[in-house]
């Protein structure tokens, strides 16, 4: 089999949303996805849509209220901590909260999986770490700490950190929020770089639409009425997908400018 096309992670009949008391809401049901190896795909819709929700379940953040979410054939609720820290890897939204480490000692984490809480690295790992740095090229931050970096570049660390992690794929919730344009850029051609030169499979969702559309293989995206669509960038951006995302009037999409524009 084609290694592109494989799909490595997988969902059926994937219900998610919230539970307040006894109530159920549901954001999304009826989910069936497939996330194909050594691609990168996107996440896109509308705020409020789910997009946060979907991740936190594939991710193994919330429980789904229905379905299943398989990875490699294998139910991702079965899978131990430990067997599922070296099949995928996090990187969440959140402003790092790791001032006081050095970017090797922050990078280091990603090591964790292997060396246990104790975190002694041996020369193989130290290798790896210094590998995930200059993979990101913060080489000569290498002995920084993380307080004095950039938003761009502590972003940078915290993907260095999931690249340390060696797991196959790796999920990004909003990884461009709060980063200036410049930064935005840098991050998602790095994402790119992840996928073409090193091997990972990457799923990120984001809110920066026209940047990324300039270097994702595959979307998923949410419309207006909570349906999921996926397929290959290009596909949805040519057959109107992503006009359907935005209540009816609102904005469009315009494939020539890759962004959405108001309706005048």
């Amino acid at each position: 089999m084609n290694c592109e096309l494989e799909e490595i992670l997988t969902t059926r009949d994937l219900a998610v949303g919230y539970r307040d008391g006894k109530r159920v809401k549901r954001l999304l049901e009826n989910v069936n996805l497939g996330l194909r190896s050594g691609r990168l795909t996107a996440l896109l819709g509308r705020n409020g849509a789910g997009k946060s929700t979907l991740l936190r379940a594939l991710s193994r953040g919330d429980k789904p209220i229905d379905g299943t979410i398989m990875l490699r054939g294998v139910d991702i609720g079965t899978l131990s901590n430990d067997e599922w820290s070296r099949l995928v890897a996090i990187v969440t939204t959140d402003r790092i909260a790791a001032g006081a480490l050095t970017v090797t000692e922050l990078v280091a984490l990603g090591r964790q999986p292997y060396t246990g809480l104790l975190g002694r690295l041996d020369a193989d790992d130290r290798d790896i770490v210094a590998d995930a740095i200059a993979a990101v090229g913060l080489n000569d931050k290498a002995s920084r700490y993380i307080a004095t970096l950039s938003d761009g570049e502590r972003q940078k660390a915290m993907v260095a950190r999931a690249l340390a992690q060696q797991t196959p794929i790796i999920m990004l919730d909003e990884p461009t929020a709060f980063l200036d344009v410049a930064s935005r850029i840098d991050i998602l051609r790095l994402l790119r770089h992840v996928t073409d030169d090193l091997g990972r499979t990457i799923l990120l969702s984001t809110h920066d639409i026209s940047q990324t559309l300039t270097v994702t293989d595959d979307l998923w995206v949410i419309d207006r009425e909570g349906h999921v669509h996926s397929g290959k960038s290009t596909d949805l951006i040519s057959n109107g997908t992503l006009n359907n995302v935005f209540p009816v009037g609102s904005v469009r999409f315009n494939p020539e400018h890759m962004d959405y524009e108001a309706i005048k």
